[in-house]
């Protein structure tokens, strides 16, 4: 199991950042909140397609696309962290 924490200088992330946690069977996207949070757990057999966008300057973003869940962004990574999180989910769902 992997977690990886957004950092709390990119935006939409200041008080509360963004958690991915990344196991065997799922990815889960945990958006914290002062008085409520959301939680969203996607089977890997649900995942169709991993994206990327890394700028030269700033913090990166990770969009998976699924199949009935819709398209989940997270915003606030490093172009490392990004790039292992890709290569972890599409190892799983291949």
């Amino acid at each position: 199991m992997n977690k990886y924490t957004a950092s709390r200088l990119s935006e939409g992330n200041k008080i509360f950042p963004c958690v991915i946690i990344i196991d065997e069977q799922a990815v889960t996207f945990k958006l914290p909140g002062l008085f409520n949070g959301k939680e969203t757990t996607i089977p890997m057999n649900r995942i169709s397609s991993v994206d990327i966008e890394t700028p030269l300057i700033g913090y990166s973003t990770i969009i998976i696309e699924t199949t009935g869940e819709g398209r989940i962004l997270a915003h606030g990574f490093t172009k490392t962290e990004v790039k292992e999180m890709k290569k972890e989910l599409l190892s799983k769902i291949l």
